[in-house]
């Protein structure tokens, strides 16, 4: 599983600790430092590169808005999810014009958090898995669909998100024997706790079946095939 490393830029060190603590629980992600400040958060993303920045406003030395058209010019490589209590509309508009991926307002609910997390892991291992690309792909990437499919993910239950349900779906279809949640969490990019949650989700929806296999120890193992 490749980790996607993570910075994280907070003047509040307990809060900094709390988004670090956070970050922790996905397995497919890896804190590889925290700045209290703009000039540490540079020197951050010149010696480690993360991946994803996740970016307060308000710093004691430079606002972190300020911070984007230097981020954009000399680290294009680093997804950004901007976390702060400002609530200025020209903050906003300066994100979505420096290609912000998220932008959350604080004080963050968990489940936000959590669902923010998981639509950017969802979108990060997708981008992995292609390298050749149709409108279909463009439009899940982008969030976008023909009404069918919205309506489709707008009846999804909360965890659940098309990205990846789709990835669960083509995963059981080319497969001619049945698959654990770890199999399928690994042909995905994901941890078997969430392939599991997909492919309940499928049974439910009569979409998949399951059957307990028992191994040559007789330990048992769910195997999932798709109905």
């Amino acid at each position: 599983m490749v980790k996607i490393r993570a910075a994280i830029a907070e003047d509040d060190f307990r809060v900094a600790d709390i988004h670090e603590k956070f970050l922790n629980r996905f397995e497919e992600i890896e804190v590889i430092g925290k700045a209290l400040n703009a000039k540490q958060t540079i020197e951050i993303l010149d010696q480690q590169k993360p991946d994803l920045l996740l970016l307060d406003v308000y710093m004691p030395d430079q606002l972190g808005s300020d911070l984007l058209p230097v981020i954009r010019q000399k680290y294009k490589q680093v997804d950004i999810l901007m976390i702060t209590a400002a609530t200025d509309k020209e903050i906003l508009e300066k994100a979505l014009h420096y290609g912000v991926e998220y932008f959350l307002i604080k004080p963050v609910k968990m489940e936000r958090f959590y669902q923010i997390i998981e639509e950017y892991l969802n979108k990060y291992q997708l981008l992995q898995s292609k390298r050749e690309i149709d409108q279909d792909f463009v439009d899940l990437i982008f969030n976008k669909s023909s009404t069918s499919t919205t309506e489709q993910e707008t009846s999804l239950p909360k965890g659940i998100d098309e990205i990846t349900l789709s990835k669960v779906r083509t995963v059981l279809e080319i497969s001619n024997k049945g698959l654990s949640a770890e199999q399928v969490g690994v042909q995905i990019g994901a941890s078997r706790t969430t392939a599991r949650r997909y492919l309940e989700y499928l049974i439910s929806a009569r979409e998949c079946k399951a059957e307990v296999v028992y191994g040559a120890v007789g330990r048992p193992e769910r195997k999932y095939y798709k109905i």
